[in-house]
């Protein structure tokens, strides 16, 4: 029997909907297990754009969990409030440690993984001028970018491919990946 990879997307307060929502679609198409995770105490969560969102579960009644990636979606209060969240830091950790995919896109390589030090040396990508704070990582200017276990994008126009390229990374059937870029005309 195949393993079903199970994935988890954070959200906080002010998260960018679009890149969540993307991404959350893509890899449910090609049959992965996503589990949207408020990180904070309400189940809804507001995205950047003002919609209210309702997750499937309370990060903080997930944090035994061990996913096989963990997706930080960018926004710029949603990465702020990831990057203060002393759970979603620890759970970042213990993800890490396990050698699961740490995937942030956007501004959340700089301003969740950098902030706290959590890049180690490791080449990423992320939006606009943020790589200028960041010190403890390499700044890669490409669409993603892959290094060890991190896995991170350059932000909401690339969300498919972040997408498609994960489940490429998690050993999914490339064809089924293709086909299912192929079915909603994604260069892929």
């Amino acid at each position: 029997m195949m393993h079903v990879p199970k994935i988890a997307i954070l959200l906080a307060e002010g998260f960018e909907e679009a890149e969540a929502i993307i991404i959350y679609d893509a890899l449910c198409r090609v049959k992965i297990d996503v589990d949207l995770l408020a990180c904070q105490d309400d189940i809804k969560v507001k995205s950047y754009h003002g919609i209210e969102m309702r997750a499937h579960a309370l990060l903080k009644n997930k944090l035994s969990t061990l996913y096989d990636a963990v997706i930080l979606p960018g926004g710029p209060d949603g990465t702020v409030n990831l990057g203060n969240n002393a759970n979603v830091i620890d759970f970042i950790k213990r993800h890490d440690k396990e050698n699961k995919w740490i995937c942030p896109i956007c501004s959340a390589a700089a301003k969740v993984l950098s902030k706290n030090n959590l890049l180690n040396g490791r080449k990423y990508v992320c939006s606009g001028d943020l790589y200028k704070n960041v010190s403890d990582g390499i700044f890669v200017d490409q669409d993603v970018v892959c290094d060890a276990n991190l896995f991170s994008g350059k932000g909401l126009g690339m969300a498919f491919k972040f997408a498609f390229t994960l489940a490429e990374l998690l050993k999914l059937d490339k064809d089924e990946i293709r086909f299912q870029a192929d079915h909603i005309y994604i260069n892929y």
